[in-house]
């Protein structure tokens, strides 16, 4: 059996308690609520509808939930190895294990990810003892810790041999991907919409579901450029499924000025190609989802290993997700845990509703910062990187450097992908809504004051849902681009929420050709971006 789009159809199970990060007070949705929209109007109904404020000690968990848990939450004077699991504690403290309650840490110290005067209520404890002052130590010490302060207090167990179910189980994992699509094929394609003079005008760059390749176009959606490799010349001493998703299409791409190209094989490896197709370099290190590429040429990308980590299930194998530095060769230089990151953090607990097994985090999206939201918080300095973790419905910023999470935050979505940060301070981010939706929503929210100022649902007569992926991104004249996966469609709306360009996919998939296939994002480059490497027509 091989998963499709593994944890992507169904919903993530978004936790009881209102959780979320230092930037502002809390926000959260309930396990069968809806998602209710916090603009500045909405702000007494979220208080009427008994939503917990920054001051509410949080809620019990319902009577008879399952609610699986992280190592309890590791307290500042605990940290998990990430390479070994073992669970190590600063010199001259007890040794006893958490309890789960609170960050207790002796050292003073204010919470350097405060934004002005925003008090940090960012994780509710179940301890009403446990101060805002507990809270905001745990902030005080992120970085690497000095020889000799720590030592192990529990090695983790580790099984010595694969039953042949767990290694079935690990492949299986391992082979996540998504459908090359789901809805049925349109009876137009093509651009459908187009105001020349409102639409940002420029070139469009996009990967399907139907094959391996990446397409450029103009704005009418006439094709400038096509990019393609046959996958089984890649990696032809590598074993995979012949129904793996993954073979047959790209997840992303990433297009360089001088006609190169990176892709992404979803669950497999990420290559490059230089403009005319030929392959210059694979990195078979099972990337996923998302990459960019630094000035310096540095490429980071996520990546994913399925194995047993017997503090989350001592049986069944999970997906880890990692950040993964490349250099511009395809050289792995480092990679850092997503989840070692969350659990030697104060936001630990927003991954209380977890998966206990599979695909337990399903991280979609990775931006490195460029510090433009440092001014609000440190924690959004430049080099830090922007994720988001579709299983517990929480976007959070990754200190690679001290291999932490600095800053975390569940909001009211659903199933989210691409938050990005924009120049106004703001983020904006595509909240799929989950599989009981009614639609989907392209939303800007304020991580300060948790208003809503801006989203995009579509139409009473033009629904706008997709269940998986999904993109957007802010265009310099103030318009979205919004990739809406599923149905194979992408459209401009300007602020007021009117299409001015709308692109429907001509490439299909299904074994009858019946489906629109997915269109996993499409990129509006620039006008003057460089485009002396096309052949002349």
């Amino acid at each position: 059996m091989i998963f499709s789009c593994g944890g992507c159809g169904e919903d993530g199970g978004a936790g009881r308690d209102g959780e979320s990060g230092s930037m502002e007070s809390r926000s959260d949705i309930g396990e069968e609520g809806d998602a209710e929209e916090t603009t500045a109007e909405g702000a007494a109904r979220r208080d009427d509808a008994g939503e917990t404020t920054a001051n509410d000690p949080g809620r019990p968990e319902d009577a008879g939930s399952k609610v699986i848990r992280p190592p309890e939450a590791v307290p500042e004077t605990l940290r998990i190895d990430p390479e070994t699991g073992e669970i190590l504690i600063r010199d001259g403290d007890s040794g006893s294990e958490s309890d789960g309650g609170g960050h207790g840490s002796d050292d003073p110290g204010n919470s350097p990810r405060d934004l002005g005067s925003v008090e940090d209520h960012s994780v509710p404890h179940s301890d009403d003892s446990a101060s805002d002052a507990d809270r905001s130590s745990t902030d005080s010490d992120d970085s690497e810790p000095e020889q000799g302060r720590w030592r192990r207090i529990r090695k983790e167990s580790r099984p010595e041999k694969m039953t042949p179910e767990q290694e079935a189980k690990i492949r299986e994992l391992e082979s996540i991907g998504y459908l090359s699509g789901s809805r049925p094929k349109h009876a137009v394609s093509g651009v459908v919409t187009y105001d020349t003079s409102s639409a940002y005008a420029g070139f469009n760059f996009y990967v399907s579901g139907h094959a391996p390749e990446a397409i450029l176009t103009d704005m009418r959606g006439r094709v400038l450029h096509k990019w393609a490799y046959d996958f089984d010349k890649i990696w032809p001493d590598r074993d995979f499924p012949e129904n793996m998703e993954g073979r047959y299409h790209w997840r992303r791409a990433y297009l360089f000025e001088n006609g190169d190209i990176l892709a992404i094989h979803e669950s497999i490896g990420l290559i490059k190609l230089d403009k005319d197709s030929n392959l210059l370099w694979e990195y078979p290190g099972r990337c996923h989802h998302d990459l960019e590429v630094m000035d310096d040429g540095t490429i980071c990308v996520l990546a994913r290993k399925a194995r047993i980590i017997p503090r989350i299930n001592e049986t069944e194998p999970v997906v880890e997700d990692f950040i993964v530095k490349l250099d511009a060769e395809g050289t792995e230089l480092d990679r850092v845990s997503i989840l070692a990151a969350m659990e030697n953090s104060e936001y630990a607990k927003l991954l209380r509703h977890m998966p206990d097994s599979g695909d337990i985090l399903h991280t979609n999206t990775l931006e490195i910062l460029d510090g433009r939201l440092a001014h609000k918080s440190p924690a959004f300095r430049e080099g830090n990187a922007l994720i988001s973790i579709l299983k517990v419905n929480v976007i959070a910023v990754i200190d690679l450097e001290a291999e932490v999470a600095a800053w975390a935050f569940r909001g009211r979505w659903r199933r989210q992908h691409q938050p990005t940060v924009l120049d106004n301070g703001r983020i904006l981010l595509f909240d799929n809504g989950g599989s009981r939706a009614v639609n989907s929503r392209v939303i800007e929210f304020d991580p300060v004051t948790r208003e809503i100022p801006w989203s995009y649902t579509g139409t009473h007569w033009d629904r706008f849902y997709s269940e998986t992926c999904g993109s957007c991104i802010r265009l310099p004249n103030g318009n979205t681009l919004i990739t809406e996966s599923d149905n194979g469609r992408a459209l401009e709306v300007t602020p007021d929420g009117t299409v001015v360009w709308e692109f429907i996919s001509p490439h299909t998939a299904g074994e009858e050709n019946e489906l629109v296939a997915t269109l996993f994002e499409v990129i509006r480059l620039d006008p003057d971006f460089p485009m002396d490497w096309l052949p002349e027509r």
